[in-house]
């Protein structure tokens, strides 16, 4: 699939405001995502037709892209719903390439909300998990729970400490600092990190990602359809997924995951390496999950995340920034979508605070996991 590398682009991203939107509802935010990512590529609705979503985690849906691409007045020749987690906005990307490569669509919106912080009117039924007959009776259930034992596990066979977690949590805030859209806007300090309650031993409250409410959507196209677009394209240059196993109790390790695979397979796609990347946008559902990417997709080697993260080399102008918008843990948790928004508009250039645009960006990985630490997806974006 080498071929694929730059013939296509995102040319439009739309962001909703995030955190507590009491007014809105899921449906609402979907919506309002695509009109602001219309409006920013310089196409209407009836120009796109195709539509990559998930279904909402309370409000299961027969077919819900269908149904929110006329809800935007979209009459798409390709829709469907996917579904992994925390990997499904960045695994639309790599559908939406997929499906115009095949000729079943020029203009593909991939959308992705959450209503979270605050209730949903709308009524509905959760969505299972898959392990509500073989885990949770036996007491181990949430996504914290999870993560909770990969920082068990990489703190015995690494030594890494609930410190070393706290300077992620702690560049990640600084970053959200600097971003108008950002939940959270109070510095945090190391201090106030080991101050958090414990939630599940070891992840303190500040190791965790927010619940929030909210929405961002993304336009791909093809180069040649770019070109003639307001924007500056972006290029999808790499892609990779990779699912190990589907329960951390099949898992075969949990400080290497699905992203080492994935990752190799984007970079070798693209046809650079993680030297090549000016940031790197990587989904942090927890620290752990950061802590353990960032050694999973080559910044440095297994076991040395610990000192990797330290005197500000995942800041921005470090060594390799990392989640420069504030990522899931002080920005928004919309399970990662803005993780591919904020690389694109990071790209695009003169696009985010002066304060935290990382200067001459032109390629970048993102990361998508997703499930119990057992789905991952990767995509490198890059300018001309």
């Amino acid at each position: 699939m080498s071929n694929l590398s730059g013939k296509y682009a995102v040319v439009g991203v739309g962001e909703t405001q995030v955190g507590k939107r009491p007014e809105a509802t899921t449906n609402s935010l979907h919506v309002e995502a695509i009109r602001l990512c219309l409006e920013d590529a310089g196409i209407s609705a009836s120009q796109v037709d195709g539509l990559l979503t998930n279904q909402p985690l309370t409000d299961a849906h027969r077919s819900y892209a269908v149904r929110l691409a006329h809800m935007a007045g979209i009459d798409p020749s390709y829709a469907t719903d996917l579904a992994l987690g925390g990997a499904t906005p960045i695994a639309m990307i790599q559908n939406a390439v997929m499906a115009i490569e095949a000729g079943m669509a020029n203009y593909v919106v991939c959308v992705h909300a959450r209503k979270r912080a605050t209730p949903d009117p709308t009524p509905g039924y959760p969505i299972r998990s898959g392990d509500e007959h073989w885990e949770q009776p036996w007491g181990h259930f949430s996504a914290v729970a999870n993560h909770a034992f990969a920082a068990t596990r990489h703190m015995h066979e690494f030594g890494t400490t609930s410190e070393d977690l706290g300077q992620v949590a702690v560049s990640t805030r600084k970053h959200a600092c600097m971003n108008k859209n950002a939940t959270m806007q109070k510095p945090m300090t190391i201090e106030d990190h080991q101050a958090s309650r414990l939630i599940v031993e070891p992840l303190h409250l500040f190791d965790c990602s927010l619940e929030s409410d909210g929405g961002a959507a993304l336009l791909v196209t093809s180069m040649e359809r770019a070109r003639d677009l307001p924007k500056k394209p972006v290029q999808v240059l790499g892609m990779g997924q990779h699912h190990p196993h589907s329960s951390v109790m099949d898992a075969p390790t949990l400080t290497t995951l699905g992203s080492r695979k994935s990752s190799e397979a984007a970079y070798r796609m693209a046809g650079l390496g993680p030297k090549d990347m000016a940031f790197a946008q990587i989904y942090d559902c927890f620290t752990i999950t950061t802590l353990i990417t960032i050694e999973d997709y080559g910044f440095c080697g297994k076991g040395e995340g610990k000192d990797f993260v330290k005197d500000g080399r995942i800041e921005v102008g470090g060594e390799i920034p990392v989640n420069t918008h504030g990522g899931l843990l002080s920005q928004a948790h919309l399970e990662g979508i803005m993780h591919v928004t904020e690389g694109v508009k990071q790209l695009r250039g003169n696009e985010v605070e002066p304060e935290r645009q990382v200067q001459g960006a032109r390629a970048g990985i993102i990361s998508g996991h997703g499930g119990s630490l057992c789905m991952h997806a990767s995509l490198v974006l890059g300018v001309q």
